[in-house]
């Protein structure tokens, strides 16, 4: 792919939803813009009573003054992650999605300078990390078993930066 033609490739066909509902969190989807994005990731404290130690996207739940799930997203990943709000070039967002704990998660998509200075909070956030789109593209999954309901369920991941995603 020539310079940024990925993020090219997202700005033209990612746009904001007509009607999006108030969801219970949102997520932001930070993707950095240069020649061979990557995608911003953090790896939740161990401490947390909900989702302890897994991956994600910078975001959390909804505040009683937020106004949009764009507020809620750029809100929790500046407090995750410090992540300034104005240094975020929104592009779109995707469908609505339901957590395993059945709360609806809004993911909002923008891009970040590659170089941004990130600092992770540490009472939400144990690691900050990056896992580039095309490696992630030209990985195989690899199967990861949960348990749900005294069950084995497996799901495709791919492990990037010695995490599972």
């Amino acid at each position: 792919m020539q310079d940024h033609e990925l993020t090219q490739i997202l700005q033209n066909r990612l746009r904001f939803g007509k009607r999006t509902f108030p969801a219970n969190a949102a997520v932001l989807i930070a993707i950095t813009q240069e020649a061979d994005p990557k995608i911003l990731l953090t790896r939740r404290s161990a401490y947390l009573s909900n989702h302890a130690g897994e991956v994600s996207f910078p975001g959390g739940k909804r505040d009683p003054n937020d106004t949009s799930n764009i507020v809620v997203a750029l809100r929790e990943a500046w407090e995750e992650t410090a992540l300034n709000p104005f240094d975020v070039k929104l592009i779109g967002d995707l469908p609505m999605e339901r957590a395993k704990s059945g709360i609806t998660v809004k993911p909002v998509v923008g891009l970040i300078p590659p170089d941004i200075q990130l600092i992770p909070q540490p009472t939400e956030i144990d690691r900050i990390f990056y896992a580039p789109i095309k490696k992630m593209m030209e990985s195989q999954p690899i199967p990861y078993e949960v348990r749900l309901a005294h069950q084995s369920v497996y799901f495709p991941s791919l492990r990037i930066e010695n995490e599972i995603i």
